[in-house]
């Protein structure tokens, strides 16, 4: 990467920095000062201010991963594949967080952290795919095969996301329907809506910043793996040479001796 790549990419990263911080400590504030409390559920409610993002976040990560596999299977470009497992990466671990969070939910709403709802079974499939996605990449040695088989699981994977977000209309399941994106406008007052548009926002920078970091990592990994090949093809040319020198050496010295 030139000097210039270099620093325009560190600014790239201060500003995804600087501004997930900014808008996170403005959201974690209308979180638990600004926005009012639910009179039903108590406040146990403010989880709602995470549970919603990191699952917004996950539906992005994964149609990212879906692009970029398409990409990367058309034009085999390595740098899409870089842009979906990274992705992947930090979506699987907002899946994880939206799990987590919804059980955390769940407890005081519902009596349970967990029921076999379909909202629920389906996000928990969605977790299992994108796991096994890392598995074939860790456990098929052929690079270039492993990201095709990546690519492959990446976008069918995809497929599951629009059927966790329809699941509460398909099926009767215990996860309340949509309360924002309703017909009708958001059944909630404009303070929750507000304070989850901040924290939509302070999330979706952060998503961004972390992958922008996994590329880099990810870079790196790929420019050191090529590297330790080039060596590897280096020494082994070395080494046919030298015994292709000592053949040669030694028909020369029968030759002589004869």
């Amino acid at each position: 990467m030139s000097p210039g790549g270099r620093f325009g990419g560190s600014l790239t990263g201060i500003g995804l920095a600087i501004g997930t911080g900014v808008t996170m400590i403005v959201a974690l504030y209308m979180m638990f000062l600004y926005a009012p409390q639910d009179s039903m559920q108590g406040p146990v409610q403010r989880v709602f201010y995470l549970h919603l993002p990191m699952a917004w976040i996950a539906y992005l990560a994964f149609f990212i991963v879906f692009v970029a596999s398409i990409a990367y299977l058309v034009k085999r470009n390595r740098r899409w594949d870089q842009i979906a497992r990274s992705s992947a990466e930090v979506g699987l671990v907002f899946t994880t967080l939206v799990i987590i969070t919804g059980s955390l939910w769940g407890r005081p709403i519902w009596g349970t952290f967990w029921e076999w709802d379909a909202r629920l079974t389906t996000t928990l499939i969605l977790w299992f795919i994108y796991l096994g996605y890392f598995m074939i990449r860790a456990y098929i040695s052929d690079q270039e095969r492993a990201m095709r088989y990546a690519a492959v699981v990446g976008i069918i994977g995809f497929i599951d996301v629009p059927i966790i977000h329809m699941s509460v209309r398909w099926w009767r399941t215990l996860h309340p329907e949509p309360i924002v994106t309703q017909s009708g406008g958001p059944a909630m007052p404009d303070s929750m809506i507000y304070t989850l548009s901040v924290s939509m926002l302070a999330f979706t920078l952060f998503f961004f910043y972390l992958v922008y970091q996994k590329m880099l990592i990810e870079q790196a990994k790929d420019e050191l793996a090529d590297y330790s090949l080039a060596m590897a093809d280096a020494e082994a040319d070395a080494r046919t040479n030298q015994a292709i020198q000592q053949h040669a050496d030694e028909k020369s010295t029968k030759g002589v001796t004869a």
